[in-house]
């Protein structure tokens, strides 16, 4: 088996002076630095006493699964000779709180729409969602639905 390590540095830069003393005393700043990749400048979101200015954790699991599937998507329709020349997702995360236990995700809907060349490989181009969510690494380590709704266009529609 292979397998591959993805470290990963996460920096609370919050502290006012008095750390933790109480729950509205500290920001919910911090930093998520990678090696030889820019920092991300993140919070929590607004509703946990976040800066809605900054990346939050639910944001960026959101833009992995949808990445995580573009990028496949993009693979399996080079293997099949379907050119893509524009991909745009507009993807949605539902974060379902319970009093007590914090809260989970309830499910991620993938929006994307997928532009290619040849209008006769639409269908295909469709199909291929199927497999690139089997094949998604994200995905394949959430325990909550992850949905996609594609709509594929071509120039010549």
């Amino acid at each position: 088996m292979q397998t591959h390590d993805y470290p990963v540095t996460v920096k609370w830069t919050g502290n006012k002076g008095e750390g933790t003393s109480s729950y509205t005393g500290y920001d919910r700043s911090h930093t998520i630095s990678i090696a030889n990749k820019p920092d991300i400048i993140a919070s929590s979101d607004a509703p946990f006493r976040g800066d809605a200015t900054k990346h939050n954790p639910e944001d960026m699991l959101v833009a992995s699964l949808s990445a995580c599937h573009m990028l496949w998507y993009l693979h399996l329709c080079a293997d099949a000779g379907i050119i893509v020349v524009d991909y745009s997702d507009y993807a949605t995360g539902t974060l379902v709180v319970t009093p007590g236990s914090g809260g989970h995700f309830s499910e991620v809907m993938l929006r994307p729409v997928v532009t290619i060349t040849d209008e006769s490989m639409m269908d295909l181009a469709n199909e291929l969602h199927d497999k690139a969510h089997k094949f998604c690494f994200i995905a394949s380590s959430v325990n909550f639905p992850v949905l996609h709704e594609p709509v594929c266009i071509s120039p010549e529609s």
